[in-house]
């Protein structure tokens, strides 16, 4: 299981936001390459890249800082925000490893099956949760859509890689809701990418009982509650 450092990107540097609130942001790097070479040298085995402006705007705006830090790193990107179409996706994966898209999997689903066709499991899709359902641009709108049922139908659509958010407690470092984990985890028979919430180290060793590949981690490492290292043996028990 792997830990992934987040880097969000907003205004131009290094940001984390408060349940997914802009009007809540701390500022951490002037430059998200900053950030990023901090959990690599800190021993980060792959990085989570969210361009939130680009979530906002609804096409990517920070390209240029994303293929930054993807030359800087030798391990696996995985890049999210604004991807709503087949030339953002191919664009951010010139360096990422990966790209998460989440609006437009649920706004337009012949792109998401061109997207899966096209680039396959290098394609993930968000699953952005607020208040027990989906929410979309940039976690402003509610999509009608409960999680599970989104999941099903999304690995009918032959996704098979899911990045799943509470909102609800992203930033809030009072820990993952685990009722609701096992219950995601047990709905995805592919990838599962965990966020939101963790903010200690037990956190992270509940989380590690369950099937995922990896967990996003953003404020408990940018106040230093734990170390990069420190994460990635919890979640390797």
């Amino acid at each position: 299981m792997i830990l992934y450092p987040a880097v969000d990107i907003l205004d131009g540097r290094a940001v984390r936001l408060v349940r997914g609130e802009f009007a809540r942001e701390t500022r951490y790097f002037d430059d998200p390459v900053d950030a990023a070479r901090a959990w690599l040298e800190a021993g980060a085995r792959a990085l989570h890249v969210v361009d939130l402006d680009g979530a906002r705007a609804g096409k990517p705006v920070n390209l240029d800082l994303i293929r930054s830090i993807a030359r800087l790193a030798d391990v696996p990107v995985q890049v999210g925000g604004g991807m709503r179409s087949l030339e953002h996706v191919s664009a951010a994966l010139d360096g990422a490893s990966r790209v998460v898209i989440g609006t437009a999997a649920y706004r337009d689903p012949s792109f998401l099956d061109a997207a899966v066709s096209s680039f396959s499991d290098r394609v993930a899709v968000g699953v952005d949760v607020r208040g027990g359902r989906v929410s979309a641009a940039g976690w402003t709108q509610d999509t009608g859509l409960e999680p599970l049922a989104a999941i099903e139908r999304l690995a009918g659509q032959g996704v098979s890689s899911f990045v799943y958010t509470n909102v609800d407690v992203d930033g809030m470092l009072t820990g993952p809701d685990l009722v609701e984990a096992r219950a995601v985890a047990s709905a995805v028979s592919g990838s599962l990418v965990w966020s939101g919430g963790v903010g200690t180290l037990d956190h992270l060793r509940a989380l590690a009982e369950l099937p995922l590949e990896g967990v996003i981690v953003g404020k408990a490492l940018y106040e230093g509650r734990f170390t990069v290292a420190e994460g990635q043996a919890a979640l390797e028990g």
